[in-house]
């Protein structure tokens, strides 16, 4: 069976209607681009390497809540830690100013410091207000697949991300930042999704990308169903790698996108959400894994150089039920969409990590009459 969304297998998420691509590029003005890096090397380079050969399977995505936009109009933002075994750059002054001032940049952890610097260094170059100082880039681990003995990320991949950005369909599984990562002990990586808001001030998007890298095969869940317990249990021929990481610690990043006008402290309560969509997949928040979420509304509008008082608007309280469903189902299917599109990777070490069998899905939801 080919890889294919979540949906092209019969299976449905949730209750709400999704946008146009399913993805977060539906939150109007939002564009996503990858860098990915896929190759093996004889080992010639001892000053990187040693004498071994070495692989590579890495990257970079970039999220852009404007898209190319380069006027100085930040949207609002929030940030919630489930569990703080990871790494956001740029953080701290989202927490203390509100606003998003950059990209959003997801990389592997060995790499963080050079993807922060490489967008700082675009910033600077592209934007007449001087840059991004404190360019917002996360991790995840993919030292199983990805030989972390190499650096391979260069400036220019992270140019190449953030210019090849573009709104609609968006790739998922084995590319950019989600290139080397495991899920629930089979093939992870990028997953997006998207879900349509109607409420009493109007109608909005919510959108969720995910980078993927976390959890044991036997707690993964699909629409309430224990599809990892049964696939252990019941012996299918295909579960992953045998010895991979395959324990409850490892990393999520989730970042969710929404053009319902929301403040601060709002974006917060709405990426705080994103646990919900973890859990209902069978994370549980291990101490050793950096489940890190960042939401931000492009409804509302911040200008570092205004010259006087800023107005932003409120969704009013009775609406925003809707919306934290939206962000947990959203979550819950990008993470998903992450599983089946995904393709098995063979990388450093010769480790192979098996994708999901989508045969052995399909099976498990009929079992559980989900189809």
């Amino acid at each position: 069976m080919g890889r294919v969304r979540l949906r092209g297998l019969g299976i449905t998420i949730g209750e709400l209607p999704t946008g146009r691509n399913n993805a977060i590029t539906d939150v109007p003005g939002v564009c996503v681009g990858f860098s990915t890096l896929v190759y093996d090397e004889p080992g010639a380079d001892a000053s990187q390497a040693g004498s071994e050969p070495y692989s590579v399977r890495t990257g970079v995505t970039a999220i852009l809540p404007r898209g190319h936009s380069h006027a100085d109009d930040f949207p609002t933002a929030g940030y919630h830690s489930l569990n703080g075994c990871g790494e956001i750059t740029g953080v701290a002054w989202v927490q203390e100013s509100g606003v998003l001032m950059s990209p959003v940049m997801l990389t592997n952890t060995a790499q963080v410091g050079l993807v922060r610097d490489a967008t700082s260094s675009y910033g600077a170059m592209h934007l007449e207000h001087g840059g991004y100082w404190l360019p917002v880039v996360a991790e995840t681990y993919d030292g199983r697949l990805n030989d972390l003995r190499v650096r391979p990320i260069q400036p220019e991949h992270v140019y190449q991300a953030i210019d090849s950005a573009r709104d609609g369909p968006v790739a998922e599984g084995n590319v950019g930042g989600g290139t080397g990562m495991i899920c629930h002990g089979f093939k992870g990586g990028t997953g997006t999704a998207s879900r349509l808001v109607e409420t009493t001030v109007g109608r909005f998007t919510v959108g969720a990308l995910v980078q993927a890298n976390y959890g044991e095969k036997r707690s993964l869940r699909v629409d309430g169903v224990p599809v990892g317990r049964e696939l252990v249990e019941r012996g299918s021929q295909v579960l992953g790698d045998k010895d991979s990481l395959d324990v409850a610690g490892s990393s999520i990043v989730a970042v969710l996108a929404t053009d319902a006008p929301l403040l601060p402290n709002q974006c917060r309560a709405l990426a705080q959400r994103a646990t919900i969509g973890v859990a209902r997949c069978g994370g549980i928040g291990d101490i050793y894994s950096g489940d890190l979420f960042l939401a931000f509304s492009t409804g509302n509008h911040f200008s570092r150089q205004a010259a006087q008082t800023i107005v932003l608007e409120a969704m009013p309280l009775d609406t925003l039920g809707s919306l934290y469903a939206a962000a947990a189902e959203a979550v819950e299917e990008a993470i998903l969409n992450a599983l089946t599109q995904a393709e098995t990777m063979t990388g450093a070490h010769g480790h192979t990590v098996e994708a999901l069998p989508l045969a052995a899905l399909v099976e498990a939801m009929r079992r559980y009459r989900r189809l």
